[in-house]
């Protein structure tokens, strides 16, 4: 159909460009046409054999280039020559110049319509697909042909270029703009750019990790296009600008949470969700928006954050017709929290706001109780109050006998809810337990794949290392889950199969990301592995449970029930004053001795040198 719209296209462009041709001639937009009809018909006749036989129609419109161009020039040319014999053979007496324009006017157009088909097919394209847009490092050979096959692909858009030359900047090349290095952050943010690839496969080892290492610094991934020399050798595109998923370091099947039970918990409620800009609680709420829920209310500390996820969300709510909210707040506000619940008419809360990177709590440790324990306090105590269906808080299996404030505050935040529960005689209280979530900010994902992009080392705490591990969806999954499952006072987890040492989840990486694993002795291989020693706090493995013969099974054959110790209300109600007077009193001392009496199993991480290596 294709090749008849573009035969029948050229084949009009013949009268008309002929037509054109005696009007440019005579100065006269209505020529003297008489005894010229059969000149006009000869000549269109001829000129259909001669588009055919040029193959005029094969003509590929997104792959349009010199040697096409030559091909309708070709035709043009023979086309004005045949205009020439035919007016003698005819007996048609006019200028001999009418051939000549006839010629040029059928290229101009010929080339005019191709062109503008191109231009609108792209147009619609781009308004009706949701490519990912991307910047080229390097506006050399490599870096236009890079350009030239994504703008055919149906799955990134280059936006422009980015090169070092100065005498580029400012430029059109290949249709995108050059622009200097420092206007990355600048087309990033113009375009949404997400992906940077670095074409330039002729730069030196080292002058590709330089590069590499200065675009870390940016909020984009960065792959590379391979070298020449690779893609002959058979290392091509494929493993050179490979990106690991965390479905491959999975070690295990991925567990289907797919069941109705989700959808129909919540749907026609209106759900909160605190934290929503974070990892775990974007998540939920995109796949919230499969569930039908009356309406969705972000409720995010972030203002980056809380637009981000409201940006990419509300396109989606909209055209599913769920309604979105978007509310600022500290889930250490209760009148905030109170407000909103009361405002928006809550009925589901999933509280996913918390802080939960090791390290900086145990060093920010007053701040990182404060949040996590009161914060999750004064949720719960405002969802209890609203007399609300549902409140699931998101755990941690660093929870489980902790050895940094992260987990005992989590452990605490648990009990605190396990003790409104015992009260509660509406709202339904759970808590669901993760383990480690891959892809998440601050999961080991992120990270690794930074430092295999630079070259390397990819460092690890400790060889013996080991956690449990799940996907993005997998961790959201399971939170809409135990909403549905709840019965009250329950900690919920997946069976996520055989925890895994971190050190394999980075040799796998280093493999899948089409890189090899350097040998200590030899020497040879891409990346190196450096041990760099626990952190404070940091366990060696993490466990799901205090008491392993607590399991209660489910409707979901990968999903347990927990039923563990609990403080009795008098203990809940001592130990928040006392976390209260740490807090006010600023003393970091006291608030670890008040973890030690009061979380099951705390005990402070031995970080031998012997754990080292």
């Amino acid at each position: 159909m294709k090749r008849l719209i573009f035969f029948a296209t050229d084949t009009a462009l013949i009268p008309i460009s002929l037509y054109i041709a005696s009007a440019l001639r005579y100065g006269s937009a209505a020529p003297d046409m008489q005894g010229r009809v059969g000149l006009f018909l000869t000549i269109t006749v001829l000129g259909m054999g001669l588009i055919a036989f040029f193959r005029l129609p094969q003509i590929k419109l997104d792959a349009f280039e010199n040697r096409a161009v030559m091909q309708i020039g070709l035709v043009a040319v023979m086309l004005a020559f045949l205009a020439m014999v035919c007016s003698y053979m005819l007996g048609n007496q006019g200028p001999r110049s009418v051939p000549l324009i006839f010629g040029s006017v059928f290229f101009l157009l010929s080339l005019a319509t191709r062109i503008s088909g191109l231009y609108l097919l792209n147009y619609l394209y781009d308004r009706s697909s949701d490519r990912e847009a991307v910047l080229i490092y390097g506006a050399g050979a490599a870096g236009i042909q890079l350009a030239s096959a994504l703008t055919r692909s149906r799955e990134a858009r280059p936006v422009g270029f980015i090169d070092d030359n100065p005498n580029l900047h400012g430029l059109m090349v290949a249709g995108l703009p050059v622009c200097a290095r420092a206007k990355i952050n600048l087309m990033m943010a113009k375009h949404d750019v997400k992906r940077i690839l670095l074409a330039i496969p002729s730069a030196t080892a080292v002058r590709q990790a330089e590069l590499l290492q200065i675009l870390s610094d940016y909020d984009a991934e960065v792959q590379v296009l391979p070298s020449y020399v690779d893609l002959m050798a058979g290392r091509g595109l494929e493993t050179k600008l490979r990106t690991v998923t965390p479905d491959e370091l999975l070690g295990r099947d991925k567990v289907d949470l797919d069941i109705p039970e989700i959808a129909k918990t919540y749907a026609g409620r209106v759900v909160m969700v605190t934290g929503a800009g974070g990892s775990i609680g974007s998540e939920l709420c995109r796949q919230l928006i499969n569930c039908a829920p009356a309406r969705i209310v972000l409720f995010e500390q972030s203002e980056f954050q809380l637009y981000s996820i409201d940006r990419e969300l509300r396109p989606l709510a909209k055209a599913a017709g769920i309604p979105v909210t978007t509310r600022l707040g500290s889930v250490t506000n209760k009148a905030r929290v109170s407000g909103v619940i009361a405002e928006e008419v809550v009925e589901i809360i999933l509280h996913a706001a918390a802080y939960k990177h090791v390290p900086l709590v145990e060093d920010n440790e007053l701040e990182g109780a404060r949040n996590n324990v009161l914060g999750t306090q004064v949720v719960a105590e405002a969802a209890a109050e609203a007399e609300i269906e549902r409140f699931i808080l998101i755990s941690t299996d660093k929870a489980v006998r902790p050895t940094n404030v992260m987990g005992a505050s989590k452990r605490m935040a648990e009990l605190v809810v396990q003790d409104l529960q015992s009260r509660s005689t509406v709202t339904k209280f759970a808590m669901v337990r993760f383990g480690n979530v891959l892809g998440s900010s601050g999961s080991v994902l992120p990270l690794f794949q930074k430092q295999i992009e630079a070259g390397g080392p990819v460092t690890v705490t400790h060889a013996n290392v080991t956690r449990f591990f799940m996907t993005i969806p997998e961790a959201a999954r399971l939170v809409l889950l135990a909403g549905a499952y709840a019965r009250g006072g329950d900690v919920f987890v997946l069976d996520m199969g055989k925890p895994q040492k971190i050190i394999d989840i980075a040799r796998r990486m280093i493999e899948l990301s089409g890189r090899t694993v350097r040998d200590e002795q030899t020497g040879q291989g891409d990346i190196a592995i450096e041990i760099t020693g626990l952190r404070p706090g940091e366990k060696l493995y993490e466990e799901l449970l205090i008491d392993d013969d607590s399991l209660v099974p489910t409707p979901h054959e990968k999903i347990l029930r927990a039923e563990e110790n609990k403080l009795s209300q008098i203990e809940v109600v001592a130990m928040v004053r006392e976390l209260q007077n740490c807090i006010a009193e600023a003393d970091t001392q006291r608030l670890r001795d008040l973890i030690a009496t009061r979380v099951e199993g705390y005990h402070i991480q031995e970080l031998e040198a012997s754990q080292v290596g």
